[in-house]
């Protein structure tokens, strides 16, 4: 890794300042009997299940990414030349993990650049504070969900634990923005709808040298009632139009999968890629799978769009005073 004074880091269309205030370890991930296998297991979050979250260990996924997160909620390294990229952070009590899977996989914290942030949900943000400061990371979020980050440092988090830390608003992105790094450059997708900040980007994965176009969805699934139905299907229509060429998708749950994305979840894929043999195809490169995955987000959302539109019809009138 060349010394930071050396590293050349670009940032294109984004507002830099918030307006408001070696060698791959084995990827572990144990069934119920404790042995790794195919299960029902890896389509489950086991969200307090500190054990099995902290059984994930890093594994080298592409040339130039690997997966650092624990179970519940995915952790992605992108290697350039100029530094690191960290997409998500996870949330305590799984900050030492993620730490510890970025030196198990060779790199050292401190050379992350950039936290891309899917959304302002704690799962996702809750470690960025720390590793920002570890780092100096910039932390890259929309300007519609960095309001909900803040407002989550003055709440108490679960179970009455004290207020999560959050980190530093320091970069704001905007839909078509783009980040550059060391060769690499993410282009970034709003698709508001799971909240109303939601980000999604596109970026470059190798496989043997060979290039793959690569995404990541900030969240497909609207919430809050009619709106967030109804942004969902915004976001859905956009990216049926407008992406093109992409073989590779990095969820941010890694656990989901099943109906929407066929050939298995991300800890499924990671099995297979285990025991992947030289000319054998690489399976997280599954274009019908996005695809599919791309026409269900679409359908998933006219359905929801109906349902939130059916609840609001069949509410009583208001009485007249």
């Amino acid at each position: 890794m060349k010394s930071r004074t050396m590293l050349a880091i670009a940032a294109f269309g984004a507002t830099l300042l918030c307006a408001a205030t070696a060698s791959a370890a084995q990827f572990v991930g144990p069934g119920p009997d404790g042995r790794e296998t195919l299960s029902q297991t890896y389509r489950e979050s086991r969200m307090d299940d500190e054990a099995y979250q902290r059984s994930v260990k890093a594994t080298k996924v592409f040339d130039n990414l690997w997966y650092v997160g624990p179970g519940y909620v995915s952790v992605w390294l992108l290697e350039t030349s100029a530094g690191l990229i960290l997409i998500d952070s996870a949330q305590e009590p799984y900050v030492d993990h993620v730490l510890e899977n970025i030196r198990l996989s060779g790199h050292d914290p401190k050379d992350i650049k950039y936290i891309i942030l899917a959304h302002g949900h704690l799962d996702h943000f809750g470690g960025a504070a720390r590793i920002q400061e570890i780092s100096g990371a910039r932390v890259v979020l929309t300007a519609e969900d960095w309001p909900a980050v803040e407002a989550a440092g003055t709440r108490p988090g679960r179970n009455g634990a004290p207020p999560p830390r959050v980190p530093k608003c320091d970069m704001v992105i905007k839909d078509g923005d783009t980040i550059t790094l060391g060769g690499q450059t993410v282009k970034f997708y709003f698709t508001p709808g799971h909240t109303d900040g939601a980000l999604s980007f596109e970026y470059t994965v190798y496989d043997n040298g060979v290039p793959h176009k690569a995404f990541f969805s900030g969240g497909s699934g609207g919430r809050g009632g009619l709106k967030g139905a109804e942004q969902a299907l915004g976001s859905a229509i956009r990216l049926n139009r407008d992406l093109v060429g992409v073989d590779v998708f990095t969820p941010a749950h890694a656990w989901t999968g099943g109906n929407q994305y066929p050939n298995g979840s991300i800890f499924e894929r990671l099995e297979r890629l285990k025991a992947r043999k030289a000319g054998e195809p690489h399976p997280f490169v599954d274009k019908a799978s996005f695809d599919t995955w791309l026409k269900a987000i679409n359908t998933n959302a006219v359905e929801l769009v109906a349902e939130e539109k059916a609840k609001l019809a069949a509410q009583p009138a208001p009485a007249r005073q």
